[in-house]
């Protein structure tokens, strides 16, 4: 086995996978902690390599395209020292980086592991059920369904909408942009029927606005990850999402018409849908975000 134990974390490589484990110390990052262990199986692999430094090496695997659910959900939005898939070694313990890298890429050349997109993920993404309190509410997935309670700092249009709940099979796709410290993030949740939607985060019923901690907020990429794990996979898609500049299709006469509503449910969307009328007249709400978001509330229902 080919192991190298460092302050940020361990690498151990026993010729079918790489075991990454986070290291404990107070400077690795609270994502990487919360995250904790992945194995990465062989396959899964497309390079390993050793970057020497002036005062310390990284040793950095690169995973194939599809290959795995979080680089999927991020994008390489990930801040660098939060990247599970990189490791901080101190120059005295370079050669062991350098045999370790070694080691995988033989495997890589023995075992042939293409370089091509993986046809499906072979990572699994984290556990569920998943949960994280975020700046703009908490957001939780239990592998069935998305739910979003909006906190007292969320919107009010947010708040008038209620908690948002939302099945697997309705989604299409996770967008998720960090809280950098410097500018706002977002997690949104998109359907087929909120594609076009052109709302901004902050209003958007079904996308978290991330603007207090950037640390903490960083920890909804867990959600993102553990949804994307479960949706088709991107090489399966048909092309049936569009971006929201698409041009908008027209409604068909079935998803014109809301569904009624159930009777005990009844009180509580009047009420929400009068608090979105008074934002509407009080100028909060423009006309396009009052209709999008007087949709959004009647499709919760």
């Amino acid at each position: 086995m080919a192991e190298i134990i460092q302050r940020d974390g361990t690498w151990a490589f026993d010729g079918n996978t790489v075991r990454i484990t986070p290291g404990l110390h107070r400077s690795v990052p609270l994502f990487r902690q919360t995250y904790g262990e992945i194995a990465v199986p062989l396959e899964a692999v497309a390079s390993v390599v050793y970057e020497p430094e002036r005062k310390r090496g990284r040793l950095r695997l690169r995973l194939r395209e599809g290959a795995d659910p979080l680089l999927q959900a991020t994008g390489g939005r990930l801040p660098d020292a939060a990247d599970p898939y990189r490791l901080t070694v101190d120059l005295d313990r370079s050669g062991v980086a350098e045999y370790v890298a070694e080691e995988i890429r033989r495997a890589l050349l023995l075992e042939q592991i293409p370089k091509e997109p993986a046809k499906e993920y072979l990572l699994p993404g984290p556990p569920v059920p998943v949960s994280v309190r975020s700046s703009d509410g908490t957001v939780s997935f239990d592998g069935a369904q998305v739910r979003i309670d909006w906190s007292d700092t969320s919107d009010r249009v947010k708040r008038a909408t209620g908690p948002r709940i939302i099945d697997v099979p309705d989604l299409v796709q996770v967008e998720w942009l960090p809280n950098s410290g410097y500018e706002d993030g977002f997690l949104r949740f998109v359907t087929r029927e909120t594609a076009f939607s052109k709302l901004p985060p902050e209003k958007d019923p079904f996308a978290l606005d991330l603007w207090g901690s950037a640390r903490r907020d960083l920890l909804t990429a867990l959600v993102a990850t553990a949804v994307t794990a479960r949706l088709p996979h991107p090489s399966t898609r048909t092309g049936e999402y569009l971006p929201a500049d698409a041009p908008r299709l027209p409604l068909t006469a079935r998803d014109a018409v809301p569904p009624e509503p159930q009777p005990e449910n009844h009180d509580v969307l009047l009420r929400r849908l009068r608090e979105l009328g008074e934002l509407h007249r009080e100028g909060v709400l423009t006309d396009e975000e009052f209709a999008a978001t007087k949709a959004a509330v009647l499709r919760g229902f």
